[in-house]
């Protein structure tokens, strides 16, 4: 019995010391990786540190496993990283087959559905990031680029053109809601801007929400340019009462 217990706790402290060498071992890897993996990471970064991570695993739940068999394949794939990196920094066409070039979702206010479908990016994550960086309407986005990171950034029209004063050289706001298929309509409540129409389904819920009907609604997205819901791609309305539609 104290055999079988001696070898429990020399099996404790193996495990102990590896998970103590193999933290500061991936900490030193990630570093000589460079600042970026501790940030936002590319596709190929992101790759590379998962199997690092992976590697690194498979050497802690085996105390059987040599050491040096597990380090022999994550210094393998940190200097394929360190070489690839020095050869992207010189080749901007390798550059972009690893990393990617950044994608516009939205240009010159209009949404991109051909990219967004090439990216596997749908509305409901374009919202969901319009959100994180705090614009809340579509129609107040001039410019949406999809980071290599994964990571939007947002240009809305009020940065582009400045507030809408009437100065030559910036859109007035009549020349803003003709360009971005906008109407007035009468309907007021609080909250946030809300989805009425996504890729040509209602969002029956949101319509409740404003106390109004599909009656209502086709009746607005006719006077838009659309006959039916299915020619809508997206449809939100703000709490002023604007409702922006963008068509297929």
């Amino acid at each position: 019995m104290r055999s079988g217990g001696a070898i429990v706790i020399l099996e404790l402290m193996t495990i102990f010391v590896r998970t103590i060498f193999i933290y500061f071992t991936v900490f030193l890897m990630l570093r000589i990786m460079g600042k970026r993996e501790i940030g936002k990471l590319s596709l190929f970064d992101l790759v590379i540190s998962i199997m690092i991570a992976e590697i690194a695993v498979f050497i802690l739940e085996d105390p059987g496993k040599s050491v040096i068999g597990g380090l022999v394949p994550m210094v393998t794939l940190v200097a394929i990283q360190l070489v690839l990196s020095y050869i992207t920094m010189k080749n901007v066409t390798i550059r972009r087959w690893f990393d990617g070039s950044p994608s516009y979702v939205i240009e010159h206010g209009k949404i991109n559905r051909k990219e967004m479908w090439k990216q596997r990016y749908n509305l409901s994550d374009l919202l969901l990031q319009l959100r994180q960086s705090n614009v809340y309407n579509v129609a107040d986005v001039e410019f949406a680029i999809l980071e290599t990171t994964g990571k939007l950034t947002v240009v809305t029209k009020e940065e582009v053109f400045g507030k809408p004063d009437g100065k030559p050289g910036r859109r007035t706001e009549d020349e803003r809601r003709d360009a971005n298929r906008t109407v007035k309509t009468n309907v007021r409540f609080s909250g946030i801007p809300l989805p009425l129409i996504m890729d040509g389904y209602v969002l029956d819920e949101n319509l409740r929400r404003i106390g109004e009907t599909r009656f209502w609604l086709k009746s607005r997205i006719n006077e838009l340019g659309a006959s039916e819901f299915r020619d809508v791609f997206l449809c939100m309305i703000d709490q002023k009462g604007n409702l922006h539609i963008e068509v297929k």
